[in-house]
């Protein structure tokens, strides 16, 4: 008999496979990766190789890191130095723990991207000479010839300037790219045809301008009736591209206060349920009106304490509110892949996103647990000793740390005289599932292996997990046991990963898989077998790479890479 199980329920029974807190006040273990990379991570994206694309500026003028064989980057146009011998961007390789140079060639300044369908970082916009600029990098093989695999730029690609814009992946590969500074617009990209130079106007971003335009790097998320879910200041549209057409307006986030740059909130879609019939937003953070003005004049006001949250599925849906232990601004908020965390890290408590805009960094990053009580949600972690302000970024790794770098409220590189000098480290944020204390608890997948190629799945296709368990092995062993029923409660979540910058994880989402089917795997103490189905639909999960967990309790395996694409006709 088909057994199907909300939020993908496994059905193990280890007994309270909870957490076990972290040694130390609050939650959590920070560990230093590298000292410096020599480029600031303004810009970071995990692709399937499990390596970091990181990046910053080209106008910084020199970095701290050199490009390699004498190789220099001449560009007459740039406005700092017309030949550069140094990189701007950088490769990190989680495995190793090591680091290699590329090479961009124009203005990547407070640009944004997506990860298109077949794994290839597509990175769009900047400033000066990068504004209409489209870049791929490709996620290079495991062998020495990649060390030559590098940045690939064309030249305005896009048919208008985009520079603190927002991307978003479709249901069809393409990216939705909207907004920037003085762009009232949206497009996509790639092109049907290179001559392409349309744009669609969008009045939502006009009204919502401020004198300190507050509605730069809207958040937009995918809704799972297909339409875009896009928050610009204080304020929120439901908008079908197709159409190119308000299906629903929202009510004002409570307060007024504007959430978006340089207010610099951050907003989350919460993880979707198998099947899901309502998705939900969370905003958090922000700064009051004015605030980027104060900073000029010496005054930082403090950031926002509040978050909304909103079904945006409902047809009558309203804002509500909660509070945050501290306020924050400049936060960035990141899924964790057990589904029922999300971590906000990095930011200030005062001040805005700008230069020198902000003089009391949040150390501590905050545990929210969406499905707890009101009241019960957040928990304060244990704190880092680097400040991360303005332009730092944090992205999920597939072992489940969060890798965090970035930090220059400076106009150019600054390590000296200055409050917060210009950050070139890597550190990881391990939560507490990570913590050694669970280890007995902590699921291994063994099958698809995690270092073998990703699995290719399509759209409502089911896969075959097997993983283990090492408290499951030794309940199996003192019992005699041999059936399902010796493991407490697990779940899979699909985790697409994100670009992050400025505050916002572009194109995060977190998907709850179903489980049909487990069985205990014969002859194998504590290994269980488990039949899951995918997405239905591109709606669900657009096309592209996705890690998979394992999840007992609240505790996560170390995920795998799937590919899920459409099903191609006369064949797989």
């Amino acid at each position: 008999m088909k057994r199907s199980i909300r939020h993908l329920v496994l059905f193990l029974l280890l007994a309270c496979a909870g957490v076990a807190p972290a040694s130390g006040a609050g939650g959590g273990k920070w560990n230093l990766l590298q000292r410096s990379i020599g480029v600031s991570a303004m810009h970071m994206q995990l692709l399937h190789n499990d390596r970091v694309i990181i990046f910053d500026r080209t106008d910084f003028g020199q970095s701290n890191l050199s490009l390699p064989d004498g190789r220099c980057r001449r560009n007459p146009r740039e406005r700092v130095l017309p030949v550069d011998c140094t990189a701007h961007s950088a490769e990190y390789d989680v495995v190793s723990n090591t680091f290699r140079p590329l090479t961009v060639f124009t203005d990547t300044w407070c640009s944004s991207g997506t990860v298109a369908p077949d794994g290839t970082l597509v990175q769009t916009g900047g400033w000066n000479d990068g504004y209409r600029n489209a870049r791929t990098m490709a996620a290079c093989g495991g062998d020495d010839d990649d060390k030559s695999c590098d940045w690939s730029e064309t030249q305005d690609a896009l048919a208008a300037n985009r520079w603190y814009a927002t991307n978003q992946i479709l249901p069809d590969g393409r990216a939705f790219i909207v907004g920037g500074r003085r762009q009232f617009s949206y497009e996509f990209y790639p092109k049907a045809d290179a001559s392409d130079t349309s744009v669609m106007q969008m009045p939502f971003l006009v009204q919502t301008r401020d004198p300190e335009e507050n509605n730069l790097y809207p958040f937009v998320h995918l809704n799972i009736d297909g339409n875009l879910f896009i928050f610009a200041k204080n304020r929120a549209i439901l908008f079908d591209y197709k159409k190119n057409k308000i299906v629903r307006t929202y009510p004002v986030l409570a307060g007024g206060d504007p959430r978006n740059y340089p207010s610099s909130g951050s907003s989350v879609l919460l993880p979707l349920k198998p099947n899901p019939t309502e998705a939900e937003v969370l905003v958090c953070g922000g700064a009051p009106a004015g605030s980027y003005n104060s900073t000029k004049v010496g005054t930082f006001v403090p950031a926002l304490v509040t978050c909304g949250r909103i079904k945006i599925t409902e047809a009558a849906p309203s804002w509500v509110i909660e509070t945050m232990p501290s306020p924050r601004v400049m936060g960035d908020m990141i899924l964790l892949p057990n589904g029922a965390e999300l971590a906000i890290i990095n930011g200030a408590t005062d001040g805005t996103a700008g230069w020198e805009s902000a003089k009391t960094p949040a150390y501590a990053p905050v545990i929210y647990r969406p499905d707890h009580s009101p009241g019960d949600r957040f928990e304060v972690q244990s704190p880092t000793g680097i400040a991360r302000l303005y332009h730092s970024s944090v992205v999920l790794l597939r072992d489940g740390r969060l890798l965090v770098g970035g930090s220059n409220p400076h106009v150019y590189y600054n390590f000296s005289n200055v409050q917060f000098p210009t950050e070139l480290s890597l550190e990881a944020f391990s939560p507490e599932y990570l913590d050694p204390s669970n280890d007995a608890l902590r699921p291994r997948i063994l099958h698809p292996w995690p270092t073998d190629a990703p699995a290719s799945v399509t759209y409502g296709a089911t896969m075959t997990l097997q993983f283990s368990v090492p408290e499951a092995a030794s309940t199996r062993r003192r019992r005699g046991g041999g059936g399902a029923n010796d493991l407490g409660v697990v779940s899979v979540t699909m985790v697409a990963p994100s670009f992050t910058t400025h505050s916002f994880a572009m194109n995060q989402r977190l998907l709850f898989l179903e489980v049909t089917k487990t069985a205990a795997v014969p002859n194998l103490a504590g290994a269980y077998e488990a039949s899951v189905t995918m997405p239905a639909t591109a709606v669900l999960a657009p096309p592209g790479y996705y890690m998979v967990f394992v999840v007992n309790g609240h505790i996560p395996s170390e995920g795998i890479w799937i590919h899920i694409q459409r099903q191609q006709r006369g064949g797989v």
